[in-house]
């Protein structure tokens, strides 16, 4: 197992304190210590003191990050009728009906990020489930996938809008940039985030809400955060 970890990795690691840190501390130092050659994600992971196994207990959202993911996401829409010009105007990469559904079905087509399908469209698109569900891409109201304003839904995800949903296991995982971005631009995209994660808390949640959380970037080593504050604004 150790020598899955490579030298770069255990120099970068060795520059992160067993501590936890302030998110506004936290963030410049994944910056700081990257060793990749690309442009890494950097992503915020909290286990939540949740059982997701429980309907009632179930988080999940989604929250337009103000400064953009740092790529614009490839997005399908799903439509009919006059909604086709209107998912074109909002910049969707690729729009139709039953003929998507069936390229999706019949030839295993998946260049795309994000789909967004207007109602009278969800009997066909339920024949996506087992195909886009394990993706993480099946439309879905509560996340604002399905809806008549396809347009609007279009623009919010090209501008950077992210899904959250716990896992099996408590934890939600989830993108908030690039370790390109300057640090203020990483960390307003954080605390967004987190702050939709606090707000969608469920009332069956008992006892400390966020039990931990960490920051890093895809290649790089976790940074805990000091997740007090995050509970304080729950008591």
């Amino acid at each position: 197992m150790a020598r899955k970890t490579g030298k770069k990795y255990a120099a970068a690691a060795k520059q992160v304190d067993a501590r936890p840190y302030p998110l506004e501390e936290a963030l410049p130092l994944v910056q700081k210590i990257k060793f990749a050659k690309f442009d890494e994600t950097v992503e915020v992971h909290m286990r939540l003191g949740v059982d997701p196994k429980h309907a009632d207990q179930m988080v999940r959202g989604t929250v337009v990050l103000p400064n953009g993911l740092g790529k614009s996401k490839k997005v399908l829409v799903i439509t009919s009728g006059d909604k086709m010009k209107e998912a074109e105007e909002a910049g969707a990469d690729f729009i139709g009906g039953e003929d998507m559904v069936h390229k999706i079905q019949a030839e295993g087509w998946m260049d795309f990020d994000a789909v967004i399908a207007s109602p009278d469209m969800m009997r066909s698109v339920g024949k996506l489930g087992k195909i886009l569900g394990p993706r993480g891409l099946m439309p879905n109201p509560k996340t604002g996938t399905v809806t008549p304003e396809v347009g609007k839904a279009v623009k919010e995800v090209k501008a950077g809008k992210v899904e959250f949903r716990v896992d099996k296991t408590g934890v939600i995982h989830a993108p908030v940039g690039k370790v390109g971005f300057a640090s203020g631009k990483l960390i307003e995209n954080a605390q967004s985030l987190i702050g939709a994660v606090l707000r969608a808390k469920p009332p069956a949640a008992k006892g400390k809400y966020v039990r931990s959380a960490t920051v890093c970037s895809t290649m790089g080593p976790g940074v805990a955060l000091d997740v007090t504050r995050y509970n304080l604004k729950q008591a």
